[in-house]
């Protein structure tokens, strides 16, 4: 007797129980939602690329297109002139040429002081937040409560507790025996000092916290075998704790770049960019060209060339942490 087999043998069901069924039984297992083709990912991205693009993509072709332009939004009409805005940065006979890059040497003084204290200093505070001591939450909250503050209530408040005549910070050092007339905010180097300072005490909290939940991270084996194989606490840091660090120093380490390049309102609101230009920033250069001189199309350059630069320094950061990450293999 000869049986005949069927590729398409029924279920108990009635359902075909084969390779026939094998594409349904996948989308059933996803929860009955085809996985190819399917809109439901798009619709939750929606709010989120409609508003990366109207405020972000827009706004970033529009200064580009500005850029391009002999840009007075006073005047009727707007001439096209290419990439003269940008060659004429870079021409030393041209009206920019001076007080842009002298602004883009005050951007760079300000990073090259602010950003080795923002990384090391919420660093040490969130290696003592981490131990374990009485009111050690309080602590937490009184290093990060600054950080809650807008730039204006920071630089007003600071403005005058630096101040040559009646602030406070002249009359404890004073008290101390030290030199009480140091004006702070009217002459280098002492208003680089003061607009540092003011910058590393007011956001040193954020970092604080992202070095903290990192910390917490770090699996507690290893300094337990760490500890076991007779390592001191500095080894400890330099074998345990930096290694754990590294990803979330670069992220660190590249968003403070981007805000110290983009420093603005203290040097605004406590200095006005003196004494002279010396404190004039290039972000506060770009905003005095664009909004009070109304050149805007020479502004909109300015700010690709430090874009372009910010995205230069980025590139090595990230080459760097990279480099050691492999290194360490």
């Amino acid at each position: 007797m000869t049986s005949h087999v069927s590729t398409g043998v029924l279920s108990a069901e009635g359902a075909p129980d084969g390779p026939a069924a094998a594409g349904p039984r996948k989308q059933r297992r996803a929860g009955g939602i085809p996985q190819q083709g399917s809109a439901t990912p798009w619709l939750f991205l929606a709010p989120y690329l409609a508003l990366f693009g109207a405020f972000v993509v827009l706004p970033a072709l529009l200064g580009v297109w500005i850029s391009l332009h002999d840009w007075d939004y006073t005047m009727p009409r707007q001439p096209f002139v290419g990439l003269e805005n940008y060659v004429a940065l870079f021409q030393p006979d041209s009206v920019n040429f001076e007080s842009f890059w002298g602004s883009m040497r005050a951007t760079g003084i300000f990073t090259l002081f602010s950003v080795p204290l923002l990384l090391v200093v919420p660093l040490a505070v969130a290696l003592l937040m981490s131990q374990n001591f009485p009111g050690r939450n309080f602590f937490r909250a009184v290093y990060f409560a600054p950080y809650v503050l807008g730039v204006a209530v920071v630089a007003v408040l600071w403005r005058y507790l630096l101040d040559n005549n009646i602030g406070l910070v002249n009359y404890y050092l004073g008290a101390l025996g030290l030199p009480d007339d140091t004006a702070w905010t009217t002459s280098t180097p002492a208003a680089w000092v003061a607009l540092i300072g003011v910058t590393v005490w007011w956001t040193l909290g954020f970092n604080a916290v992202i070095y903290l939940a990192a910390l917490q991270e770090i699996p507690a084996e290893l300094y337990e075998a760490a500890r076991m194989d007779g390592a001191n606490a500095w080894n400890q840091f330099v074998h345990v704790t930096l290694p754990g660090l590294r990803p979330i120093l670069s992220f660190i380490t590249i968003i403070t770049l981007i805000a110290s390049a983009n420093m603005f309102g203290q040097s605004y609101l406590m200095t006005q960019g003196g004494p002279g230009r010396e404190t004039r920033t290039a972000i506060y250069q770009i905003a005095e060209t664009g909004l009070r001189n109304f050149q805007m199309g020479d502004a909109a350059a300015m700010s690709y060339v430090l874009t372009v630069f910010l995205m230069a320094v980025s590139v090595v950061v990230f080459f760097v942490f990279r480099e050691k990450k492999e290194a360490g293999k």
